[in-house]
């Protein structure tokens, strides 16, 4: 093999030698992961991404020929930003190097595709969810209604005790079918809004409710000017995300465990981002990241849908309600997870939507 040809492509080739180390990388490799032939050659080309398991798995395989070639998508950091990309990692026969990687970036009009498949499919969802709301909201009135009757003609006061459970049960799905419902159509109170002033609030907020349990962590930068926006919608968008990520980390706690768990609030502006098919010259992204077991598998593909939940309790609205509130600004909630790194991004353009 050529290696000086492989200058001449415009995808990241990685060659790797049979303990998965980088053995050589073409140009392209060095301008996608901003580093130097000389900083990545000899380092296990696995630890250049985020999901480092995942990838050594798939070259260990190909080192030993059990497999041709396998596709996936991963994520690496090209200095502080996150990059998401696709990895193919090939194996070779005959060649002094077992395996062969190529990166590419995924183009951001095909994450603005996906985003923009997963606000319709969500919308559907949502919109069925509320025409059942309405539905229940009359009988479950009548129901509420009626104990009340039948409590004023009980002639023991002993026996209130069955009628106020009623009652309040009834409270308690008339106020479920109320957030179903939502005010989420009304306008937006749009104004400038300082999202360090909001991360600070839900900071206050986490740390009133779980104290000591869990550590929290600010990465801001300083020069991320106020973005467009209603600050009362933003504010409950940020707290959901991160009140679920507190809980997820005290829940899965073990007893008598010292450490505390981490959520880190960061924010940083990115450029030329693809939102509701429309390109944004800049945009605000404020990552929410925590240090817990990640995403289950199986809710992952359904994690904004309402009452979707991983948690036992939990009424699978909250992520769905932040994701509606960061639409109507015209952003989006992207996520990344893995054990031990779970990433929402709230990306929000910074020019009036």
């Amino acid at each position: 093999m050529n290696v000086d040809a492989l200058d001449l492509l415009a995808t990241a080739v990685l060659l790797l030698n049979e303990q998965g180390q980088v053995d050589h990388v073409n140009a392209a490799a060095e301008d996608l992961f901003g580093r130097s032939r000389k900083q990545m050659c000899g380092q296990p080309a696995s630890g250049l991404f985020d999901n480092p398991q995942e990838l050594a798995s798939s070259i260990e395989r190909a080192a030993r020929g059990a497999v041709a070639d396998v596709r996936q998508s991963s994520t690496l950091r090209r200095g502080t930003d996150p990059i998401e990309v696709s990895v193919t990692t090939v194996s070779l026969s005959g060649q002094k190097w077992p395996v062969l990687i190529e990166t590419r970036e995924i183009e951001q009009r095909l994450l603005a595709d996906r985003n923009h498949r997963l606000v319709e499919e969500i919308e559907t969802h949502r919109q069925l969810l509320r025409n059942l709301a309405h539905e229940v909201k009359n009988p479950l009135g009548g129901l509420r209604g009626a104990a009340q009757l039948l409590e004023a003609e009980l002639p023991n006061a002993s026996l209130t005790e069955y009628t106020q459970v009623i009652i309040s049960e009834a409270d308690r799905l008339q106020a479920l079918v109320d957030r179903l419902i939502g005010p989420q159509r009304v306008p937006l109170n749009a104004r400038p809004v300082n999202i360090h002033e909001i991360c600070e609030r839900v900071c206050a907020l986490i740390q009133a409710e779980f104290r000591s349990d869990v550590r929290l962590v600010r990465d801001y930068d300083a020069s991320v000017p106020d973005v467009p926006g209603d600050a009362a919608r933003l504010m409950q968008a940020v707290l959901n995300v991160a009140r679920n990520a507190a809980q997820e980390l005290v829940l899965l706690r073990r007893p008598g465990e010292e450490s505390a768990g981490v959520v880190t609030f960061r924010t940083r502006v990115a450029r030329q981002m693809m939102l509701a098919h429309r390109r944004h010259r800049l945009a605000l992204v404020l990552s929410i990241i925590d240090n817990g077991p990640g995403v289950p598998e199986d809710i992952r593909d359904r994690l904004f849908h309402p009452l979707v939940t991983g948690r036992a309790g939990g009424t699978g609205l909250g992520l769905s309600l932040a994701q509606d509130f960061v639409q109507q600004h015209g952003g989006i909630i992207e996520f990344d997870s893995r054990p031990g790194h779970t990433e929402f991004r709230l990306v929000l353009p910074m020019e009036t939507a």
